[in-house]
């Protein structure tokens, strides 16, 4: 309870969730939470949960194990096109990243947030919404959660493994309250309790304030990566254009056509770990669904210690076309 009530505050006052400590419960992480959620929906018989085009083929593993069918919702320069749910037949809900889309670093337009909740209330769907990254905004103040829309028609996932690290493997949901009973007994289950220790030492951090604190200061340092990473590319690859909003851990760089499998390959013979934009596509060979084309590759500026952040980006900008 301890960590709920300091949830409840927070989530409310930084990310616009109406989140009473009743309807929130403590998971160890996304991951798990959204495992949790998948079991519930496929015992409501539900058929299909929408995805984003671009994303982890992990989280589409998750909801596609016990049975749910994933078709895809195209993602372009204003996010997923949550407008063409309505086309979707058999669809009751949907998994969105609206505070920046990973991987491709844009924010849900205020006309598609609008759409997934009209969605939601005229069909008892129910949007999944991964609150990725939602507090790392470098340009300007984070748009409040799409939870804050509709308590009742969105279910809210946070956790601290972007925020702290990944290995602290606590997260929540905030849920509308026809689905607490469930997921609480689905959890019980397989989890019979978070760390009782770790729940108490975020409470801690978070109520006084230290936690606000930290974010502020990595939002700073993010944010001097990012500016760096851009100014870097200017010099030395001007053709080359950084894609997305300032914000979140990562960036996506646009490429020439064909030269996204050379440029990671090339980073990786200089030890330099990035992914090409490719490997979070999903597409269909069965159905014909493809994505358009687009040569890319996503940089997490976050991971190098800061006594290795000025060789990488140096290795970076070398392996540019």
């Amino acid at each position: 309870m301890e960590l709920r009530t300091a949830l409840a505050d927070y989530l409310a006052r930084a990310r616009g969730v109406h989140a009473e400590p009743e309807r929130i419960v403590i998971c160890s992480g996304f991951h798990h939470g959204l495992a949790l959620m998948a079991q519930a929906l496929r015992a409501r018989q539900v058929r299909a949960t929408a995805v984003e085009a671009y994303g982890l083929d992990l989280y589409r593993d998750l909801l596609t194990n016990p049975g749910l069918q994933i078709p895809p919702l195209y993602v372009d320069e204003h996010g997923a096109r949550t407008d063409d749910l309505a086309r979707l037949h058999g669809v009751d809900a949907v998994l969105i990243t609206p505070a920046h889309q990973y991987p491709t670093g844009v924010a849900l337009s205020p006309e598609r947030r609008i759409a997934a909740v009209d969605w939601a209330r005229s069909t008892g769907g129910l949007v999944l919404e991964d609150d990725y990254d939602g507090e790392f905004r470098y340009d300007r103040q984070p748009v409040g959660a799409l939870q804050g829309l509709d308590p009742q028609r969105v279910a809210y996932f946070g956790s601290v493994s972007k925020s702290l690290a990944p290995g602290v493997r606590l997260g929540w949901m905030v849920l509308p309250e026809e689905f607490i009973p469930e997921i609480v007994t689905a959890k019980g289950h397989g989890d019979y309790m978070t760390s009782a220790l770790e729940q108490l030492t975020l409470a801690e951090f978070i109520a006084s304030g230290a936690y606000d604190r930290h974010l502020r200061a990595m939002r700073q340092h993010y944010r001097r990566r990012r500016d760096q990473l851009v100014e870097a590319l200017h010099h030395s690859a001007p053709g080359i254009q950084v894609a997305g909003m300032a914000a979140g851990l990562q960036t996506v760089i646009d490429l020439p056509r064909g030269t996204e499998n050379s440029v990671v390959q090339a980073a990786a013979r200089q030890g330099l770990e990035v992914s090409g934009l490719s490997q979070f596509a999903y597409e269909t060979a069965a159905s014909g669904w493809r994505l358009p084309e687009r040569d890319a590759m996503v940089v997490n500026y976050a991971a190098p210690s800061d006594s290795t952040w000025a060789g990488a980006l140096d290795t970076l900008c070398r392996v540019m076309p």
